[in-house]
């Protein structure tokens, strides 16, 4: 259940509104008599009550949790208390004075007349209102809140596909590792803190928030050099980076899964690698190509770890109508090619 709680904000300006409301009938009544009848002003600080008990007490309480019949009852009862409180309790000076103005004495003026009818629909008026804003206001919150649970799954969901992605990047680097350890390669302690460079990266930088696409392409760098120095021939391993890439901001971690899959499929029986990587950064749009020769292993997206699916769900959610993906594959290679629109606002906001 939905509770009304007003904020400073909200509690300043419903303040300046009542008092617009308020002098209006003071000034009409000062105009009209020449003077303001002292009852009035209790008058105009009460009216506010029958706002507030329904938009703070009765539709939230009793109305939303489907209790029709009680909040009829209730209203009933509180609007005919209100009125005797208003009308017979205090002396009613300017309604008196309009009953005059507005005819001669043998028009309705008596218990259930004119005097008593005008209060009786302007004080229903005001209470309509106060249920109509409460309605409203709790139609906004639920909307609000559906949407930011909505969002909250989605989240959750994006975070189960990363999950699966940094596993499946920290086994293949460490494979990587353990080949150079084993033929006792020079280049192991350098991988090794290529490697800790990567895992710093993912663990502290990135995440669901978007990263500066210099750390991105620093980050697709250092995994390309942890890669070449498994690797016997990397004269064919090509990385090229045109555009200017600072004041832009990217979604973490997912270009590297192509580049990823470029490197463990790129190897053919023979030995030879072949994996042409360009990044051209133009107009605010980043464009992805890789392609690789079709090696050794068998693609297997379904139990890659990660998969194209995995990969495709990630950009459909962070960028929804602003990427372009396309993929190719013939007998002897295979070709990604990638669009994003980094400067859109909408990004991850619809």
């Amino acid at each position: 259940m939905l509770t009304k709680k007003i904020s400073y904000k909200e509690l300043i300006v419903h303040t300046v509104i009542w008092l617009c409301i308020s002098i209006f009938p003071l000034l009409t009544a000062y105009i009209d008599l020449g003077e303001i009848p002292s009852d009035m002003y209790l008058k105009q600080l009460m009216r506010p009550i029958l706002f507030y008990v329904n938009y703070l007490v009765f539709v939230p309480y009793i109305l939303l949790k489907r209790k029709l019949l009680l909040y009829i009852v209730v209203s009933i009862l509180f609007l005919v208390l209100y009125n005797y409180i208003s009308e017979t309790l205090f002396t009613n000076t300017i309604g008196e004075e309009f009953r005059r103005r507005i005819g001669p004495p043998n028009r309705p003026g008596g218990r259930f007349g004119m005097r008593h009818a005008i209060p009786l629909v302007f004080s229903l008026s005001i209470f309509l209102l106060g249920g109509i804003f409460s309605l409203v206001v709790d139609f906004y919150k639920r909307d609000r809140l559906s949407k930011e649970l909505e969002n909250e799954q989605k989240e959750i969901k994006l975070q189960f596909l990363r999950n699966q992605l940094n596993p499946h990047f920290l086994f293949n680097s460490l494979n990587s590792i353990y080949a150079l350890v084993r033929s006792k390669s020079d280049d192991a302690p350098e991988a090794v803190i290529t490697l800790s460079e990567l895992m710093r990266y993912m663990l502290y930088e990135a995440g669901n928030n978007q990263v500066t696409l210099e750390k991105e392409i620093n980050y697709i760098k250092n995994y390309i050099a942890l890669q070449r120095l498994r690797l016997k021939n990397t004269e064919a391993v090509k990385l090229n980076i045109k555009g200017e890439t600072r004041n832009l901001k990217i979604y973490s971690l997912l270009l590297i899964s192509f580049i990823e899959n470029a490197f463990k499929y790129g190897t053919d029986y023979k030995g030879n690698t072949h994996i042409d990587i360009k990044i051209i950064v133009e107009n605010n749009k980043l464009s992805l190509n890789v392609e690789n020769i079709i090696g050794l292993y068998k693609r297997d997206d379904k139990n890659s770890g990660v998969g194209l699916e995995n990969i495709k769900n990630q950009l459909n959610y962070l960028y929804k109508n602003n990427h372009e993906l396309t993929i190719e594959e013939d007998n002897s290679y295979y070709r990604v090619h990638l669009t994003l629109n980094l400067n859109d606002d909408e990004v991850h906001n619809n």
